[in-house]
């Protein structure tokens, strides 16, 4: 076997928007650095395919379904099986698609023996949660929950001052994030019905919540307004809010919407507040400080903390992308490679245990399965108190949600 010099080969499932903004031009840099080798995109639709290459002329990619040989406007739903196929030794797949169908993709890649790095949220059902942490054991298979929020300096020093005594003992937070309608008008209007602005962007804050504090959901209570996007032949809720009360009978309180006026001086309305016995903690996470009144794009708040461009500090005209949502991606690719640089060679069953043994280090320090069902628990607690008329839900040893 040739000698492998860790480089990593990376399936792209899913093709839309955040895979076009963010994971592409992350895997793009990571492979111009010689950490990534062959890029693969899988999309169910040619039509994605054809604009990627339009968005990213100069980067050699292969893409399923195949323009050249897919009727335009077709849908192909498991071209990436055909990806899945293809994608080298040491590949890693990155679950990009709608969050209703991360599952059979997850689960894909762990039988086919491929790490993988999934948007967040895990999944949407913590029954799926607790399946793809058993057969990522079973297998050896590291998958990683990109919670970009962890990486956000801003969230990552609440944490560390917390676990100093800043804050003393949490009392009780507020969070808010909300986006443009464009979302689920535009940009997620084939499946805005399948999901919700909490599933979508709040479970950012509940997560975020727990990994500031360690702290378990213990019972919460959610409230749900369809009042726009009905009358735009959307079924969708256009606000959804959640009172969670945590073990330590600490309380979060998250207000999410997606039909903000396209107006809004960015596309997401976002911050954290958090009272202790010994402290609190604001921080507006869309006002940054820095904002730009420009003829082309008007009045601005601009984030320079999450994904940016800026000049290359060597390579005149070249872009270098950086912020904490590289960050999240990088950290799942750097540790599937220092897994396999360590693995790389050993016999079955040595390896398969030296593999095992790394993953379960890093149980308390990434968002891996058994702690991406967090936020997979706290949503289906959430969808299920909103319909059910708002009425409390309580979660049992193994965070199935249940009414109280």
């Amino acid at each position: 076997m040739s000698e492998w010099n860790g480089d990593i080969p990376v399936l792209i499932v899913g093709g839309g928007m955040i895979s076009q903004e963010v994971i592409l031009p992350t895997v793009f840099q990571e492979r111009k650095l010689g950490r990534v080798s062959d890029v693969l995109v899988a999309s169910r639709r040619p039509d994605t395919i054809k604009k990627i290459r339009e968005l990213f002329p100069n980067e050699d990619f292969e893409g399923y379904p195949d323009p050249a040989s897919t009727a335009d406007g077709a849908s192909r739903p498991e071209a990436y099986k055909d990806a899945l196929a293809k994608l080298g030794p040491h590949g890693v797949v990155i679950v990009a698609t709608p969050d209703h169908l991360h599952t059979p993709v997850i689960m894909e890649a762990i039988a086919a023996g491929r790490d993988v790095i999934c948007q967040k949220p895990l999944c949407l059902k913590v029954q799926e949660a607790h399946d793809i942490d058993a057969a990522a054991k079973e297998k050896g298979i590291y998958v990683y929950t990109d919670y970009h929020k962890r990486h956000d300096r801003a969230i990552r020093s609440a944490r560390y001052r917390y676990h100093q005594g800043y804050l003393g003992e949490m009392l009780h937070g507020h969070a808010w994030i909300e986006e443009r309608r464009e979302m689920p008008l535009d940009i997620f209007a084939r499946w805005c019905e399948q999901s919700s602005s909490f599933e979508y962007i709040g479970v950012h804050y509940a997560d975020a919540y727990f990994f500031i504090t360690g702290l378990k959901p213990k019972r919460l209570v959610a409230f749900g307004q369809k009042k726009f996007l009905p009358k735009h032949d959307k079924d969708a809720y256009d606000a959804v809010q959640a009172t969670i009360e945590w073990e330590d009978g600490s309380v979060l309180w998250i207000q999410t919407s997606w039909v903000c006026s396209e107006h809004n001086s960015a596309l997401t309305n976002q911050g954290l507040q958090l009272s202790g016995t010994e402290g609190e903690y604001w921080a507006d996470h869309k006002d940054r400080n820095l904002h730009y009144v420009t003829q082309k794009g008007g009045f601005e708040h601009y984030n320079p903390n999450f994904f940016k461009e800026y000049d290359d500090w060597d390579e005149d005209g070249v872009t270098q992308y950086v912020g904490y949502g590289y960050d999240s991606i990088v950290q799942g690719l750097n540790d599937v490679r220092k897994i396999d640089e360590a693995t790389v060679g050993l016999a079955e069953p040595e390896r398969l245990a030296k593999r095992q043994e790394m993953i379960a280090a890093l149980e308390d320090k990434r968002p891996l399965p058994s702690q991406a069902l967090i936020g997979t628990a706290v949503n289906e607690a959430v969808r299920l108190s909103v319909e059910s008329g708002s009425k409390f839900v309580t979660f049992d040893d193994k965070f199935f949600p249940h009414l109280e």
